[in-house]
């Protein structure tokens, strides 16, 4: 069984304050923002309100044949026109999903440079970088399931299932 480290309210708060923060202070600047379900929805909400800047979503969680796809080949089509798109996700820990939003949108022909990644915890170990995080963590050596505020209404068994689809993660 994993050891899961519940992240607080509070933190989550500091972490979207810390992004919106480094947000506002380059010159890149979103056209808006992508909440990348389940866990990016709620911080990209957050973000929304602490920036200004619009939310729409895409869910690679759902389990839904091409559900996720038809909305990426759409908000690669967005970019033609100069849009700017930020993904936001709670944490980059693999990089599967990451990479998975940046392969489909490449094949999709998303303009270069219009895409971004924001997330609260960035593994440095991670197979994929953000452009901006509000915190590190370094999973050859932490091994710790966080759970987000969003997540702590779920049964244990269920976290550890979650946690367990990528072993290395937490052994």
């Amino acid at each position: 069984m994993p050891v899961f480290t519940p992240v607080s309210h509070e933190q989550v708060v500091a972490d979207v304050l810390a992004i919106a923060a480094a947000i506002a202070a380059d010159d890149w600047r979103p056209t808006c923002l992508i909440g990348v379900g389940r866990g990016g929805l709620v911080p990209a909400v957050y973000l929304s309100h602490a920036s200004g800047l619009p939310t729409l979503s895409c869910d690679l969680s759902s389990n839904v044949a091409d559900f996720a796809d038809d909305v990426l080949v759409r908000l690669a089509g967005r970019t033609h026109s100069g849009e700017r798109l930020l993904f936001v996700d709670d944490i980059n820990d693999s990089g599967r999903t990451i990479g998975l939003l940046r392969a489909t949108l490449a094949r999709a022909g998303a303009a270069e440079g219009a895409v971004r990644f924001a997330t609260l915890l960035d593994n440095i170990a991670s197979a994929q970088r953000v452009d901006y995080r509000a915190r590190t963590l370094d999973r050859t050596v932490n091994k710790d399931w966080f759970v987000f505020p969003w997540e702590a209404l779920a049964a244990p068994d269920t976290l550890a299932v979650d946690a367990a689809a990528v072993p290395e993660r937490i052994r």
